[in-house]
């Protein structure tokens, strides 16, 4: 039986490959989902609906096609990992990971320590907080063969 896994955040950095490495080293029967991380892709997947005069109005038709694809995937995962970098903020992140709550989905969060504050109502209804890609390997191996 594969489990699922929606690795929902942060595009700037190799963390979902990094996961996809530990769990397929440890022999763990996942099916990994995410979200369209190409941002210009991202960013222009309502343009073939017709082209835009205010930026408004093309992130909106570009967000709820968007949002087909995270809220099915989302819905059909066992678990989400929801990271949260450094550099840039992730509302879309917080966004789903509201979803997730919302849906009585399990998720984990992966940030550093250094902005738990700004995250504590998200960390608060997240089963794990992890700081590291190899601490949320370990998390989905104990889930998976405990």
């Amino acid at each position: 039986m594969s489990f699922y896994v929606y690795l929902s955040g942060e595009i700037h950095t190799d963390w979902r490959d990094e996961i996809q490495r530990g769990a397929e080293a440890a022999g763990l029967d996942i099916v990994f989902t995410a979200p369209v991380t190409d941002h210009d892709a991202s960013d222009a997947a309502g343009d073939h609906l017709g082209e835009q005069s205010n930026p408004f109005w093309r992130d909106h038709q570009s967000s709820k096609i968007n949002a087909i694809r995270t809220r099915t995937l989302i819905e059909q995962s066992d678990l989400a990992v929801v990271r949260f970098g450094d550099k840039y903020k992730q509302w879309n992140a917080a966004f789903d990971a509201g979803y997730c709550s919302a849906l009585a989905k399990p998720y984990i969060t992966l940030h550093s320590d250094d902005i738990v504050h700004p995250l504590k109502e998200v960390d608060a209804g997240a089963q794990a907080w992890c700081t590291t890609t190899d601490q949320v390997v370990e998390t989905l191996k104990y889930v998976l063969k405990a």
